[in-house]
């Protein structure tokens, strides 16, 4: 990793979590990710190679810790109390980011596979039934697919193909405006009266989905600058 020589704090801490990918690393591990295979798939585009440089760079400098995982052969990197303190820095960053450098997703942002795994993240599993619930997204417009939740108390999991049970839910949505409502830029019950989001199945666990979406960390931040940004999108079926 490159380093600046230069006696100051802001440098040395540059020279840890600055590089290309290193902040969205601990971002995964903030957001509960702790095998490799997960962080990689939070992280679409890096090389493995270079992940693994990057788990190695952190846990040298005090930021990870590398350990046995619970079940056999497997490895677990968790997050120091240096890690954890880089908690607050990359939601400042982020908040930064919000006022200065965010607006509407670029066509190449719009990943439904990593949207849903950004959403299996952030669900409050205190709230989930008992039993197990499927959620079928069908994402329209650009880069459109379908793909399914499958929520239990105990484990969240994406599928990419139909889990074998059929859904208790169907949520039909544009993908880029889906990703606004994540977001915080429009809100979840506004954007079902729009019609920018369609849920149906059990009325019960459509009226409780909601709740159970902790929606994205940046949303706080969204919701508190007040951007205006245009309604959904419509697309034809």
């Amino acid at each position: 990793m490159a380093r600046y020589n230069q006696y100051c704090p802001v440098a040395r801490a540059t020279e840890i979590v600055a590089d290309r990918w290193t902040p969205l690393i601990v971002r995964e591990l903030l957001a509960g990710s702790r095998h490799f295979n997960e962080i990689e798939r939070g992280l679409p585009g890096i090389s493995r190679s270079l992940l693994v440089a990057r788990l190695r760079h952190l846990e040298k400098n005090g930021v990870v810790e590398r350990r046995v995982g619970e079940r056999p052969a497997t490895v677990e990197y968790t997050l120091t109390e240096a890690g954890m303190d880089l908690r607050q820095v990359l939601e400042q960053f982020g908040a930064w980011g919000v006022r200065w450098a965010f607006g509407d997703p670029r066509p190449d942002e719009l990943d439904p596979v990593l949207l849903l795994w950004k959403v299996h993240q952030r669900i409050n599993r205190d709230l989930l039934p008992e039993r197990r619930t499927i959620v079928e997204f069908d994402f329209t417009g650009r880069n459109g697919r379908r793909l399914w939740l499958v929520l239990e108390p105990h484990e969240v999991s994406v599928c990419l193909k139909p889990p074998g049970f059929a859904p208790d839910l169907h949520v039909r949505a544009d993908l880029r405006f889906f990703y606004r409502v994540w977001l915080g830029y429009v809100d979840y019950d506004a954007a079902l009266r729009s019609g920018g989001i369609a849920v149906e199945g059990t009325p019960s666990l459509a009226r409780a989905l909601p709740r159970w979406f902790l929606f994205s960390p940046m949303a706080k931040f969204v919701r508190a600058a007040g951007r205006d940004v245009p309604g959904p999108v419509r697309t034809s079926a």
